[in-house]
């Protein structure tokens, strides 16, 4: 058994030829780990450029004009470690944003998505997805299903123009889930990010509880935030999904509101969030007393 570079606090192991990562104490960060049988042959240039570098990490003409190799590229991203090092190896960052198969290295990294038809678990499933792969690809494949499932109410009023109103605002959930992604923990869970639409509300649990200076008390506060993995934020940031940070839960609230939802809700853990959207009154039948589902299904 042998450390892992970068004086992470993991191990790598090896056990009948598998290579596997094991915690030896709970990690700050998203870490930058080395995994032990992965080569930079997991990705190609064609991989890394079209979908990082137009988010502005790296200009295409300074790519030409720097010449450097995808190995590089990679390490200039941090994901790879410096090319110095023999084997180069990926890092964890990288596997998640380019890498070909990161739920064989981060088993927790994709989204569960359930429609139910009604307001309880128990009830019918509608429709229900995995939405994984390299982070551009889950980002788009979060897209898709959000606003395939998104209706939209046609009212007549007195006047000539019709009025539409859809039953979430696109913006609002797409801050809420880009914030799960960003901000879950991916360490010491196999958890996915769940998203449960049912007939009044929308729930969205991300692993991982309050973290750095935002506690219980003071999560939501304008004003308030900290990063849990400032790397990732940092390639959301740069494939053009987050464009300020610290201001996800304002614009979806801003967003809920201009459309006549009501405020978001949380229910904050030490091991989990989940963020409550309810429906558009006149979509839905929801009352006050409407059950909500167990935050740790």
């Amino acid at each position: 058994m042998e450390r892992a570079e970068d004086n992470e606090s993991f191990t790598v192991a090896e056990a009948d030829g598998n290579f596997r990562v094991l915690p030896t104490q709970r990690p700050k960060v998203l870490p930058r780990l080395p995994r032990g049988h992965l080569g930079v042959d997991q990705w190609t240039p064609s991989d890394v450029e079209p979908n990082f570098h137009p988010g502005g990490a790296l200009a295409p003409d300074v790519l030409t004009s720097n010449n450097r190799t995808v190995e590089q590229q990679l390490s200039a991203l941090r994901f790879a470690t410096p090319t110095g090092t023999q084997p180069q190896k990926p890092t964890v960052l990288g596997v998640l944003v380019v890498g070909k198969d990161a739920l064989g290295y981060v088993p927790g990294a994709y989204i569960q998505f359930r429609r139910i038809e009604g307001t309880e678990l128990t009830d019918a499933i509608k429709d229900q997805k995995e939405i994984s792969g390299p982070l551009p690809e889950m980002l788009k494949g979060l897209d898709d299903v959000l606003q395939a499932h998104i209706s939209v109410a046609t009212g007549i009023t007195s006047g000539p123009i019709e009025v539409r109103s859809p039953d979430y605002p696109l913006v609002a959930l797409q801050q809420i889930g880009r914030n799960a992604i960003m901000h879950r923990n991916y360490d010491g869970t196999n958890a996915p990010i769940r998203i449960t639409w049912f007939s009044d509300r929308i729930e969205i649990q991300n692993p991982g509880g309050p973290f750095g200076q935002v506690t219980r008390e003071n999560f939501g506060r304008p004003g308030i935030t900290d990063y849990r993995n400032p790397h990732l934020a940092e390639a959301l940031k740069n494939l053009g999904y987050v464009q300020r940070f610290g201001v996800g839960i304002a614009l979806a609230n801003q967003a809920l509101n201009a459309n006549g939802n009501p405020d978001l809700e949380y229910e904050v853990e030490d091991a989990h969030v989940l963020a409550i959207l309810s429906v558009l009154e006149g979509h839905s039948g929801r009352s006050q007393g409407s059950a909500r589902s167990d935050a740790l299904f």
